[in-house]
């Protein structure tokens, strides 16, 4: 519990609202027509996951794990909601994650995990650098 309230909230909402683009991008191509093919959306992810690693990694950001897990959980729960707002006004009808609540776990689960190898590869990127550990910083 010590290291939740020691996580840095604003970062942490902050990177998982940056996520949003991902879905945003998918609207709007989706409502001017555009078909953005397979490769766009893994492009995305891996440009937001490089942000993700660099905004962390290259921080003393501590607990970069937990730190980017939150990330992972903050986004999808974002985007659960945009959805929740954005589905009816588009397509006239909930759709997403709320209009079949069973998705919500795998999306929790799927996000989590996304956050959590960011966050591994933000932990090696600070380890590089020199960056000690957060629990070796408190000791000191």
């Amino acid at each position: 519990m010590k290291k939740i309230n020691t996580l840095s909230w604003p970062l942490i909402i902050g990177l998982g609202a940056l996520a949003l683009i991902r879905p945003l991008i998918r609207i709007v191509g989706h409502q001017i027509d555009v078909d953005l093919g397979a490769a766009t959306p893994i492009a995305i992810t891996l440009v937001i996951s490089a942000i993700w690693i660099a905004v962390v990694g290259i921080s003393k950001t501590r607990h970069p794990v937990v730190t980017l897990l939150f990330t992972g959980l903050t986004y999808a729960v974002f985007s659960i909601i945009l959805s929740g707002i954005l589905s009816p006004m588009i397509d006239g009808r909930l759709d997403g994650p709320l209009a079949n609540p069973i998705a919500i776990v795998p999306m929790l689960l799927t996000n989590a995990l996304w956050g959590l190898t960011a966050g591994g590869l933000a932990l090696l990127l600070q380890r590089l650098r020199g960056v000690k550990p957060a629990e070796t910083i408190e000791r000191y």
